[in-house]
Protein backbone atom coordinates (compact mmCIF):
# COMPACT_ATOMS: atom_id res chain seq x y z
CA UNK A 1 0.00 0.00 0.00
CA UNK A 2 1.78 3.23 -0.80
CA UNK A 3 2.04 5.52 2.09
CA UNK A 4 2.90 9.39 1.25
CA UNK A 5 4.19 11.15 4.42
CA UNK A 6 5.00 14.70 4.05
CA UNK A 7 6.50 17.17 6.62
CA UNK A 8 8.31 20.50 6.76
CA UNK A 9 5.39 22.81 7.10
CA UNK A 10 5.30 25.40 9.27
CA UNK A 11 5.01 29.34 10.21
CA UNK A 12 7.28 31.79 8.44
CA UNK A 13 7.50 35.54 7.54
CA UNK A 14 7.23 36.88 3.61
CA UNK A 15 10.84 36.50 1.56
CA UNK A 16 11.68 32.90 4.05
CA UNK A 17 12.26 29.63 3.02
CA UNK A 18 11.05 26.48 3.28
CA UNK A 19 11.39 22.44 2.11
CA UNK A 20 8.72 20.51 2.21
CA UNK A 21 9.32 16.74 2.51
CA UNK A 22 7.26 13.65 1.18
CA UNK A 23 8.15 10.46 2.19
CA UNK A 24 6.49 7.65 -0.18
CA UNK A 25 6.83 3.68 0.37
CA UNK A 26 4.67 0.84 -0.81
CA UNK A 27 6.16 0.78 -4.14
CA UNK A 28 8.49 1.45 -6.62
CA UNK A 29 7.79 4.93 -7.77
CA UNK A 30 9.75 4.82 -10.96
CA UNK A 31 6.56 4.59 -12.93
CA UNK A 32 4.77 7.51 -11.06
CA UNK A 33 4.15 11.47 -11.23
CA UNK A 34 4.77 12.96 -8.01
CA UNK A 35 3.01 16.12 -7.35
CA UNK A 36 2.44 18.81 -4.82
CA UNK A 37 -0.39 20.92 -4.73
CA UNK A 38 -2.06 23.38 -1.93
CA UNK A 39 -5.66 23.93 -0.81
CA UNK A 40 -6.06 27.43 1.41
CA UNK A 41 -9.19 28.13 3.34
CA UNK A 42 -12.63 27.81 1.43
CA UNK A 43 -10.63 27.44 -1.98
CA UNK A 44 -10.32 24.63 -4.54
CA UNK A 45 -7.17 22.69 -4.57
CA UNK A 46 -5.13 23.68 -6.71
CA UNK A 47 -2.06 22.61 -8.47
CA UNK A 48 1.50 23.36 -7.12
CA UNK A 49 4.57 21.24 -9.26
CA UNK A 50 4.87 17.92 -9.86
CA UNK A 51 7.75 15.96 -11.42
CA UNK A 52 8.34 12.29 -13.86
CA UNK A 53 10.15 10.17 -10.99
CA UNK A 54 12.07 8.56 -13.70
CA UNK A 55 12.74 11.13 -16.04
CA UNK A 56 13.06 14.28 -13.90
CA UNK A 57 10.49 16.24 -16.01
CA UNK A 58 8.78 19.17 -13.81
CA UNK A 59 5.95 21.27 -14.19
CA UNK A 60 5.34 24.18 -12.09
CA UNK A 61 2.26 26.37 -11.80
CA UNK A 62 2.56 30.19 -13.09
CA UNK A 63 2.04 31.36 -9.30
CA UNK A 64 5.19 29.75 -8.22
CA UNK A 65 7.40 29.04 -11.24
CA UNK A 66 10.80 30.91 -10.60
CA UNK A 67 10.28 30.43 -6.33
CA UNK A 68 9.83 26.82 -5.99
CA UNK A 69 11.57 23.77 -6.98
CA UNK A 70 10.43 20.28 -6.86
CA UNK A 71 12.97 17.32 -6.89
CA UNK A 72 13.07 13.83 -5.89
CA UNK A 73 15.89 11.38 -3.94
CA UNK A 74 15.64 8.35 -5.40
CA UNK A 75 17.49 6.80 -2.39
CA UNK A 76 15.30 7.81 0.34
CA UNK A 77 12.48 7.25 -2.34
CA UNK A 78 11.67 10.81 -1.58
CA UNK A 79 9.97 13.93 -2.51
CA UNK A 80 10.85 17.62 -2.05
CA UNK A 81 9.41 21.07 -2.47
CA UNK A 82 12.09 23.91 -1.85
CA UNK A 83 10.10 27.48 -1.62
CA UNK A 84 11.80 30.27 -1.84
CA UNK A 85 10.26 34.36 -1.70
CA UNK A 86 7.49 32.83 0.01
CA UNK A 87 4.52 35.19 -0.28
CA UNK A 88 1.38 35.65 2.46
CA UNK A 89 -1.07 34.19 -0.50
CA UNK A 90 1.52 31.20 0.22
CA UNK A 91 -0.42 30.12 2.65
CA UNK A 92 -2.20 27.07 2.73
CA UNK A 93 -2.15 23.05 3.50
CA UNK A 94 0.10 21.71 1.12
CA UNK A 95 -0.51 17.90 -0.25
CA UNK A 96 2.19 15.18 -1.95
CA UNK A 97 0.53 13.43 -4.05
CA UNK A 98 1.39 10.16 -6.73
CA UNK A 99 0.00 9.06 -10.08
CA UNK A 100 0.75 5.44 -11.38
CA UNK A 101 1.32 4.55 -14.56
CA UNK A 102 2.56 7.56 -15.94
CA UNK A 103 4.79 7.74 -19.05
CA UNK A 104 7.20 9.91 -21.39
CA UNK A 105 4.32 10.51 -23.63
CA UNK A 106 2.17 11.32 -20.90
CA UNK A 107 0.46 15.23 -21.30
CA UNK A 108 1.18 18.42 -18.65
CA UNK A 109 -2.83 17.95 -17.95
CA UNK A 110 -1.77 14.42 -16.25
CA UNK A 111 0.25 16.03 -14.17
CA UNK A 112 -1.30 18.78 -13.21
CA UNK A 113 -5.05 17.76 -12.74
CA UNK A 114 -5.53 16.39 -8.76
CA UNK A 115 -7.81 13.94 -10.19
CA UNK A 116 -5.59 11.99 -11.95
CA UNK A 117 -3.75 11.29 -9.05
CA UNK A 118 -4.41 7.92 -6.79
CA UNK A 119 -2.65 8.02 -3.43
CA UNK A 120 -2.76 11.84 -1.06
CA UNK A 121 -0.28 12.40 2.08
CA UNK A 122 -2.35 14.09 5.32
CA UNK A 123 -0.99 17.59 4.09
CA UNK A 124 1.66 20.13 6.21
CA UNK A 125 0.85 23.69 6.97
CA UNK A 126 2.18 26.65 5.71
CA UNK A 127 1.85 29.76 6.88
CA UNK A 128 3.11 33.07 5.65
CA UNK A 129 2.96 36.05 7.44
CA UNK A 130 3.22 39.57 5.84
Amino acid sequence: QVQLVESGGGLVQAGDSLRLSCAASGRTFSSYAMGWFRQAPGQEREFVAAINWRLGTTYYADSVKDRFTISRDNARNTVYLQMSSLKPEDTAVYYCAAQEGITPYSSRYSYTTSGKYDYWGQGTQVTVSS
